[in-house]
């Protein structure tokens, strides 16, 4: 094999120490991201001997750079090598998705504490509770709790300003601290029970209610004694429901790994504080062919020395394939976090009745998956088909407005490659100096704004565009194509059809001057609805987060010194904003916080309005 002169002299200098290697093409793109114990030996093994994996036989003909970092350790080159193609994510290594933080349930160290979910960092005051799988499963718990313990979720502005208990308490959802309808006492006996629940400590927090509810009807507190009656009734439903529920303080993950037809599913099952807090699936991106085993390597690096945080790491992880670089991995992670948790593939009794249950949910999702794919390819092939497409649509964009009668405009542009949606691409607009409720002109604003920056970034141009609308739209959106010298790509609009029905839409195409109606049974316009459809519930929510913030919002935030505090200040004194709307100048001035100058300036504002 001959080598470009620049990988010869790479080759040469290498080092013998352990570090991390890129490998680029001839435009600089990265490929392939590997670490190794010894530098020279491990990447001129690429070029000295023969390859059977596909993978690497297509790789080496594409090499004309490698850059070389080397580190300290293995270790360290493994840490290195894990945050760069997570960075990077290039084509020839598995990588992962990236994924949202976990969100935790935190209960507050206020005086009288507020339970919520969250994904920030909580207060060095508060107590944080998981981490759980999903904000679902978070709410869901949420949920419960709430019922159970009648612990108060609203912010803190909006407890310190009522003046009468809210809808929660009417339907039992909280005890209404805010209001003094309970003491501080009891409210914080409340708390401290919810702590031991989600500490794992649930058979504590029976024994003390049932001593409660036992004190409370020897001392003819009947009421009372219902109340903690009703308590222990709903947590004993909660316990049992528990599909697992082992000792406090048990901290353990469950890996389990399936593959069909070189697709891969992770299914990452977590118990903390004893408790099965639910699951996470997750499809690794493999480009080549790679081996079960490689593939869950690869995962465990990503997953584990991303930004998990120490006090997320489990004690245990359970895993359905015995891994060599285990003891690398427990290494890096103990350099990492300071601790390093037991891996374990060999499992008994419950563990491994747990793990049957992770790769039973592994195979489902990854079924599930591969149906997916299938009759996802199956459309793209339709597509390509009923519009003479030289190729499949790698990269498709549809546009869509949204409004209320032409208040907050939103134009949504969702974007579909070969695999299916790519939200991370997703984009909106806020469509300002338009005639409200002009659809074409918002088209027109939207296609403009969108291709102008693709082409000022040099980002890849979409195959197809649709647009939700039929001529009118169309041509507008072909008028800003051409101004941006783009009118060479398909575009599609999609006019709904009688009574809006689904399946009865007309296409009207550039390349076309007639209406093209396809059969409702086409995977062609199944693929176009599905495109469609998504363009228009990303602008609904778009538009609606746009209306709310736009109507939540008083004259009184656009005055120069008012903030939160003082905000709340003034709804505290009058009791809501008519009676702020009515006071005088001097009636202001008696609110904590607000000078006779501030005073003139918000009535001012106020009266200009009418």
């Amino acid at each position: 094999m001959t080598l470009p002169p620049a990988i010869t002299q790479t080759l040469k200098n290498l080092s013998t120490r352990p570090g991390v290697y890129m490998m680029r093409n001839q435009y600089g793109k990265i490929l392939y991201i590997g670490k190794a114990k010894n530098l020279k030996k491990r990447v001129s093994s690429y070029f000295n001997k023969q390859h059977d994996d596909e993978k690497t036989k297509r790789l080496i003909p594409q090499i004309a750079k490698i850059d070389v970092t080397i580190t300290p350790t293995e270790k360290e080159a493994l840490l290195l090598e894990n945050n760069l193609i997570k960075v990077h994510k290039p084509r020839y290594n598995v990588c992962l998705k990236d994924d949202k933080s976990y969100p935790y349930l935190v209960l507050s160290g206020d005086t009288y504490p507020r339970l919520f979910a969250t994904r920030a960092a909580p207060k060095k005051t508060d107590k944080r509770f998981g981490p759980y799988p999903s904000m679902g499963s978070v709410r869901e718990t949420l949920a419960l709790l709430q019922k159970i313990f009648r612990i108060r979720q609203c912010t803190n502005s909006f407890f310190s300003n009522r003046s009468r208990p809210c809808l929660q308490y009417q339907i039992k959802r909280c005890s209404a601290p805010c209001v003094n309808y309970i003491s501080e006492q009891d409210y914080h006996q409340d708390s401290q029970n919810l702590t031991l629940f989600l500490s794992g400590k649930q058979q504590d927090v029976l024994k003390k209610l049932a001593k409660n509810m036992q004190a409370a009807s020897d001392a003819l507190d009947f009421e009372t004694a219902a109340n903690y009656r009703d308590q222990l009734s709903k947590l004993s439903q909660l316990q049992s429901s528990q599909l697992i529920h082992t000792t406090p303080n048990t901290n353990i993950d469950i890996v389990a790994i399936a593959e069909k037809e070189n697709q891969f599913t992770v299914q990452v099952l977590m118990i903390r504080q004893g408790q099965l807090l639910g699951s996470r699936t997750y499809h690794p991106r493999v480009s080549f062919e790679e081996s079960t085993q490689a593939v869950l390597s690869a995962f465990l690096a990503q997953y584990y020395t991303g930004q998990l945080g120490a006090a997320n790491l489990p004690h245990e992880i359970l895993i359905n394939h015995s891994l060599k670089d285990i003891p690398l991995l427990g290494t890096a992670l103990l350099e990492k976090y300071g601790r390093t948790p037991v891996f374990k593939t060999q499992l008994r009794g419950k563990r491994r009745q747990w793990m049957d249950m992770a790769e039973l949910n592994a195979n489902a999702a990854l079924t599930t998956e591969l149906s997916m794919n299938k009759n996802y390819s199956e459309k793209l092939d339709a597509l390509q088909s009923q519009f003479g497409l030289r190729h499949r649509a790698r990269h498709m964009e549809c546009f869509d407005i949204s409004h209320t009668f032409g208040e907050s405009p939103v134009a949504s542009c969702v974007v579909f490659d070969h695999q299916g949606p790519a939200k991370k691409s997703y984009r909106q607009f806020n469509i300002k100096d338009i005639t409200p409720g002009d659809d074409y002109a918002a088209i027109a604003a939207a296609v403009k704004r969108r291709y102008i920056r693709l082409k000022k970034e040099d980002k890849p141009l979409p195959d197809i565009i649709f647009i939700d609308g039929g001529k009118g739209q169309l041509s507008s959106a072909m008028e800003m194509l051409k101004e941006c010298q783009l009118d060479n790509i398909l575009v599609i609009a999609v006019a709904k059809g009688p009574e809006r029905k689904a399946g009865l839409e007309v296409l009207w195409s550039n390349k076309d001057q007639l209406p093209i109606s396809l059969d409702e049974n086409s995977k062609a316009l199944h693929l176009i609805q599905q495109v469609r459809d998504e363009a228009h519930r990303f602008a609904i929510r778009a538009h609606r987060k746009q209306r709310d913030k736009k109507r939540l919002t008083s004259p009184i935030d656009r005055i120069p010194g008012i903030g939160k505090t003082k905000k709340a200040a003034l709804l505290h004194h009058f009791g809501g904003w008519q009676e702020i709307h009515h006071a005088s100048t001097e009636e202001l001035t008696k609110v904590r916080g607000i000078n006779t100058k501030l005073a003139q300036l918000i009535h001012e504002t106020l009266q200009n309005l009418d």
